[in-house]
């Protein structure tokens, strides 16, 4: 699976998921190892703490008050409710003076068989470890108690061991020493089955970390669509940006860092578009520069020339029918109008001739730079073809032009505008046959082709080549005709040399088709 060309396994959202749940997995794990292998030790030492906090608090009491006397065991039932303690207390003569079990004779007969078979410091009136039964018997079992407990403290006045009962088949920490009045104790709190406890506890925690993890990944996944998103919206606004399609703007908003990043990157396609825009308009111009002065002296030679034969024919007919007035040819009114419309008319095809003349020199010799921008040529199209409507009635021509969504290029646009306006204007006034007039695109790799079809006769292959020239004519009485200036195309040509892009002319079977081709954006 891919998404905007980058599969899943490198996205951040499922980096972003991974993480977590092996962080999850790693907390579970470590918990478990640590239930495993610490749990148990820490239960021990604080019933260890426990226990000797109690014979601590027991001896404070027996210290001030007789141990079977009833405010004592008033306190101690105290002190031992719902700490799971039995405690004995006998005397020296194994009297039980405090025990909170009911059996307490059987637990003292236990006390006395502890103090005799656990160490010699606690026989009754042998603290010096000197007395002994001389029952050989009685020392084995001696031995084998010292192997069935665990010692976990000593102090001079009582042991804490971990013991376990082969009757009862548990485990205890028992406590069993001196109180400081010289009676003897006996703690016992026992341990619960701690490692099976733990067991139970590891693998609840193993269940209920599987079950976190999934639902963690679950939430994580939806979670991180929230940062992801954004990511990937910019990701497109580069990728648009990369193509030069400065339209996207990162609309998600927000106040953290990507919505920082986002709005930094509209104003940095903002900011391209215009650079781009003024580096277009350097390059052209740096092109134009290479060639200029190359041109000069033979386009102005050639300027003059075409420009006295032009204007020959024109001046001579204002003359000759001015001169016709003066001498009183023409004796009517209406003979005078006749003369002086042809002067009206001539005036001002030299007048049409002069202005596109001086556009054609500006182009030619540069001296209306370029203004590259990037444009709607739809929009351009359409707004001349309006234009337009009045003059093609007038030369009962139909332009047939389907509205489309925009089209962005980057051009001059007043000199694109000149371009469309010229083989407009040269297909009505050439249309024949149906007179249908068709503008077309094309497609052409990273440029649009714009193409000015019209129905009628088409262009003599020797002519194909020379109608860009200035002042050439194919058909001259037609021109005439139609008031043609004879330097539309070669304005054409001028501006789409300017803009470094291709034009050109071909010859369908029923008509004639002139296009230019201008850089998409």
């Amino acid at each position: 699976m891919k998404k905007d060309g980058l599969h899943w396994k490198k996205s951040i959202r499922a980096q972003l998921a991974a993480i977590f749940i092996l962080l999850l997995i790693a907390v579970v794990a470590a918990s478990a190892f640590m239930n495993t292998v610490f749990l148990q030790r820490y239960y021990i030492s604080n019933k260890k703490k426990e226990i000797a906090r109690s014979y601590d608090a027991i001896d404070s009491l027996a210290s001030v008050k007789d141990a079977g006397s009833e405010d004592f065991k008033s306190g101690a039932d105290r002190l031992t409710t719902d700490k799971s303690l039995m405690v004995v207390i006998v005397d020296s003569g194994m009297n039980i003076l405090y025990s909170t079990e009911r059996e307490s004779g059987m637990i003292a007969e236990r006390l006395l068989w502890k103090v005799i078979s656990g160490d010699p410091y606690y026989e009754p009136g042998n603290k010096d470890g000197s007395a002994d039964n001389g029952d050989g018997e009685d020392m084995q079992d001696k031995e084998d108690a010292k192997h069935d407990d665990h010692v976990l403290a000593a102090t001079d006045k009582y042991r804490i061991t971990q013991s376990t009962d082969p009757a009862m088949r548990s485990d205890y920490i028992e406590l069993w020493g001196y109180l400081t009045n010289g009676d003897l104790i006996f703690i016992r709190t026992p341990l619960e089955s701690i490692r099976e406890s733990a067991s139970i506890s590891v693998r609840f925690m193993l269940y209920i970390g599987v079950l976190i993890a999934l639902i963690g990944a679950v939430i994580m996944w939806f979670v991180t669509r929230r940062i992801t998103e954004p990511i990937l919206e910019l990701t497109d606004i580069s990728d648009r940006m990369a193509h030069l399609d400065f339209d996207a703007r990162y609309e998600s908003g927000g106040e953290n860092e990507i919505g920082e990043l986002g709005r930094h990157m509209n104003e940095m396609s903002s900011q391209l578009e215009s650079a781009i825009a003024d580096l277009k308009s350097a390059n052209n111009e740096l092109q134009q520069d290479i060639a200029r002065k190359e041109k000069i002296e033979s386009m102005r030679s050639e300027f003059i020339s075409n420009v006295s034969h032009e204007l020959k024919t024109p001046i001579a007919l204002v003359s000759g029918y001015a001169e016709g007035l003066r001498d009183g040819v023409a004796d009517d009114e209406e003979s005078r109008n006749e003369y002086l419309d042809v002067i009206i008319d001539e005036s001002d095809k030299m007048g049409r001739l002069v202005t596109s003349l001086l556009e054609l020199n500006h182009i030619e010799f540069g001296n209306e730079p370029l203004e590259m921008k990037r444009f709607d040529i739809v929009t351009l199209i359409s707004g001349v073809i309006a234009s337009s409507e009045i003059i093609a009635k007038q030369f009962g021509a139909d332009i047939i032009f389907d509205t489309r969504d925009p089209v962005y290029v980057w051009s001059d646009e007043a000199k694109t505008e000149t371009v469309f306006t010229n083989y407009l204007t040269n297909a009505i006034h050439y249309a024949g046959g149906e007179k249908r007039i068709e503008v077309r695109f094309a497609d052409s790799g990273d440029d649009i082709r714009i193409e000015v079809y019209n129905t009628g006769d088409k262009i003599p292959e020797e002519s194909l080549d020379r109608i860009w020239e200035k002042f050439y004519k194919v058909d001259k009485a037609r021109t005439r005709e139609v008031g043609g200036t004879g330097v539309g195309l070669s304005i054409v040509k001028a501006v789409m040399e300017a803009l470094n892009k291709p034009f050109g002319v071909i010859n369908y079977d029923d008509g004639v088709g002139f296009w230019f081709e201008l850089e998409k954006a």
